[in-house]
Formats: structure tokens, C-alpha cells, sequence
């Protein structure tokens, strides 16, 4: 016999309903979003200056102001992009979970407003957060076919690619495409943002070709100091980047926050060390190119190891990024100017499996108890595959794209003379 509720007892009941229910709607943390505001500030920093300085430390002098300039406008192309459409297709949700892209509903922002909230912080903040992911991952290309790209097929390509390869893996991995909902782990960006833009790189590194005298001069960085600034700002922005990443102030964002510690001054330390032996003395370069190897790595499993597992990924990533960017660089025979696949490339696709391993809660990981090292690694290696196919496609595409339009490399005359005079009309340093 079906039984009902007497009404008099619904009715009673029906005021703590209301606030079970008022409880488990989403509200405004103020905590949450103060940390949110500060982090998408600090990965504007790891941007300009910090990418930019670093970059632009290790190009020749007659190129300095050609990288800042590539750096400073692809942020500025990027974050207008992402509040267009970017947003939208990343994080919008589609009607069929496991699909590549979200929906426009969203498209120019519509329908977000001061009282609109993703999780515990407004949405405005989310979309600001995000779109500096978008312009850090597409910058980070530029150093793979510095000193020898127009720079009109720099933004070309960068508007191409970022919709065509950002877009879909940020959806695909963070949003609900089908690698998120195989579970694969990626905390702040091993796949969508370094694999993505290594790859990219080492394809742009192919397409434009060895710069002139590549192989036969010595192709110097004309200001350490700046480079060991720019690495210092990337560290200090990194916080923003992984610890941000967690989307509250707890202790999630506390654990990021040490692994980023722990896993940069670990690969410093280790590139150091293998500098120290196969070249009998440890350099600046080594300690700035390590300490980025290390930041790179811990990216994918910041939230999701614990501190021992962060020292061992530092550990591999400063020795394996090192062969990176020599005999690897060396057997690929690609002219990749800044070691984007060597550093970024490599130390994302380290990270990202070795997330499978430490995310155990054997060896101090967040994983649940009854998790799997083999399924997660292969799940993990899946992800690699799919990002360094499809990026490598679209990169391929939007270059093609870039040098049809207006042509991707600028002529020989401009090369020597450099990019600083040839393509701006100025120069960073006057005698």
C-alpha cells in the first residue's frame, strides 16, 4: 500500500528543506575569490614581464625587442579572443558530455554578469583567471621561431592555433571532452598548455627552418640577467599558475604551492648537477632553464602529489629536460631557438605521466583508495598522444595558413640585420 506524507508534517518539515537546499546552492566566498584575483595576476606576471625577459635575455640584441613585442600583443590577441569566443567553446557546456567544444552561449560573455558565480568566486573572475592560461600557452610558442618570423604571421598563427588547439584541449581535458571524463589528470596545464605549445614549437622550429648561421655560430644569449629576471618572475607567478589552480584558498591551493617549491628548486639543482658533469661547471642558463624544467613538470600533478613525489619529478625533470634541450635537440636537428619542446615539450610530457604514479595514495598522493597506478598512467599517456597529435596538426595547418597569407619568414636581409630594426622600426639598446 503506498503510503503519503501527512501535510501537516510536510509543511513542518518544509522550512528546513528550503535551507538544505539554500545550503547546497552556490555562494560567493570572498576568501576564495581575493586568492583567485591575486593568482590571475600572478600569471599576467609570469607573462609580461616574466616570459617576455626570459625570452628576450636569450635572443641576440639586435632581436630583444622583437620578442618582447610577440610576447606583449599575443596577450593582448589572446585575452580579447578568449572573451569573444574562447570562453564559451572551452567552458560552456555542451548538450552531449565528451564532445571536442562547449557552445556559444556564452559568446561575447552573454548572459554573465557582477552576480554570476563559477563555484565560490563570479564568473568574471573565472573568465579573467582562464584567459591568462590561454595567452601564456600560445606565447610560450614564440620561443621556438624567435629571431626569424614576421610578425604578422606570429599573430596569424597565433589566432589560428589558439582556436583550433587551445580551445578544443582546454575543453576536451578541463571542460567535458572525452580525455576529462576518462579521468585523466592534469592540475594546471601539463597537456593543455606545455605539451600543447612544445609541440607547436618544434613544428614552427621545422616549418621557418635553422636561422642563418645556425650550426656554424655561436648563438649566444646577449643578457643572462635578464633571463635569470624573467625565470625569477615565472617562479614567482608560477604560485598563481598551480596554486591558483586549485580555485579555493585551502588546502588543496596550500599542497600546490609547496610541490611548486619543492619541484623547481629540486630540477635546479639536478640540471646543475648534470651541467656540472658534462660540461665541468654549473652555469646561469643551466640554473634558470632547470628551474623552469622543474615548474614545467610539477604543472600537471601540483594538486595531486605529495611533497616527496614532487621532489622526485624536480629530480627527473632538471636531468631529463637537460638531455632535452642537447641530444635531443640535437637528434631531432630542429633549430627550436629557446628549447620550447626541449623544456616545455619534454618536462609536460614527464609531468604528465608521472602524475599517474604519484597521485597514489601509496606514495602520499591525493588519489582515491582503490586508485591504479598502470590504468591511470595509461590514461595519462593517452593524453599526451592525443595533445601532441592534435596540436601538432593544427600547428601545421595555421603555419601553412600564415605563410600563404603573408608569409612566414622574413627575408635575409632582415634576419642579419635583425628583427629589432627590420620589423619595428627601433631598437632596444642605442649606442
Amino acid at each position: 500500500m503506498k503510503k503519503t506524507i501527512p501535510a501537516a508534517l510536510l509543511m513542518a518539515c518544509l522550512p528546513g528543506i528550503v535551507l538544505a537546499q539554500e545550503a547546497a546552492a552556490p555562494a560567493l566566498d570572498t576568501g576564495n575569490t581575493a586568492w583567485m584575483l591575486t593568482s590571475t595576476m600572478l600569471v599576467i606576471l609570469m607573462i609580461i614581464p616574466g616570459l617576455a625577459l626570459f625570452y628576450g635575455g636569450l635572443a641576440r640584441a639586435k632581436n630583444m625587442l622583437s620578442v618582447l613585442m610577440q610576447v606583449f600583443v599575443i596577450f593582448c590577441l589572446i585575452t580579447t579572443l578568449w572573451c569573444i569566443y574562447g570562453y564559451t567553446l572551452a567552458f560552456s557546456n555542451p548538450e552531449s558530455p565528451g564532445a571536442i567544444l562547449g557552445n556559444l552561449d556564452k559568446l561575447f560573455l552573454k548572459g554573465i554578469t557582477t552576480s554570476s558565480l563559477e563555484g565560490s568566486m563570479p564568473e568574471y573572475v573565472w573568465v579573467a583567471f582562464q584567459a591568462t592560461f590561454a595567452a601564456i600557452t600560445t606565447a610560450l610558442i614564440v620561443g621556438a621561431f624567435a629571431e626569424r618570423i614576421r610578425f604578422s604571421a606570429v599573430l596569424i598563427f597565433s589566432a589560428i592555433w589558439f582556436t583550433l588547439s587551445y580551445v578544443p584541449m582546454a575543453h576536451i581535458v578541463w571542460g567535458k571532452g572525452f580525455l576529462g571524463a576518462d579521468g585523466a589528470l592534469d592540475f594546471a596545464g601539463g597537456t593543455v598548455v606545455h605539451i600543447n605549445a612544445g609541440i607547436a614549437g618544434l613544428m614552427g622550429a621545422y616549418l621557418l627552418g635553422k636561422r642563418i648561421g645556425f650550426g656554424r655560430e655561436a648563438f649566444t644569449p646577449h643578457s643572462l640577467t635578464l633571463t635569470m629576471v624573467g625565470a625569477s618572475l615565472l617562479w614567482v607567478g608560477w604560485f598563481g599558475f598551480n596554486a591558483g589552480s586549485a580555485l579555493a584558498a585551502d588546502g588543496v591551493a596550500g599542497l600546490a604551492f609547496v610541490n611548486t617549491i619543492l619541484a623547481t628548486a629540486v630540477a635546479t639543482l639536478s640540471w646543475l648537477a648534470g651541467e656540472a658533469i658534462l660540461k665541468s661547471h654549473p652555469s646561469s642558463l643551466g640554473a634558470a632553464s632547470g628551474a623552469v624544467a622543474g615548474l614545467v613538470a610539477v604543472t600537471p600533478a601540483a594538486g595531486f602529489i605529495g611533497p616527496m613525489g614532487a621532489i622526485v619529478i624536480g629530480l627527473l625533470a632538471g636531468l631529463v629536460c637537460l638531455w632535452g634541450v642537447n641530444g635531443l635537440k640535437r637528434m631531432l636537428r630542429a633549430d627550436d631557438a629557446f628549447d620550447v619542446f626541449g623544456v616545455h615539450g619534454i618536462g609536460g610530457i614527464l609531468g604528465a605521466i608521472l602524475t599517474g604514479v604519484f597521485a597514489a595514495p601509496s606514495l602520499g598522493g591525493q588519489g582515491a583508495e582503490d586508485f591504479s597506478i598502470t590504468h591511470q598512467v595509461l590514461v595519462q599517456v593517452k593524453s599526451v598522444g592525443v595533445t601532441l597529435l592534435w596540436s601538432g596538426i593544427v600547428a601545421f595547418i595555421a603555419y601553412k595558413v600564415a605563410d600563404l597569407t603573408v608569409g612566414l619568414r622574413v627575408t635575409e636581409e632582415h634576419e642579419r640585420q635583425g628583427l629589432d630594426i627590420s620589423s619595428h622600426g627601433e631598437s632596444a639598446y642605442y649606442r
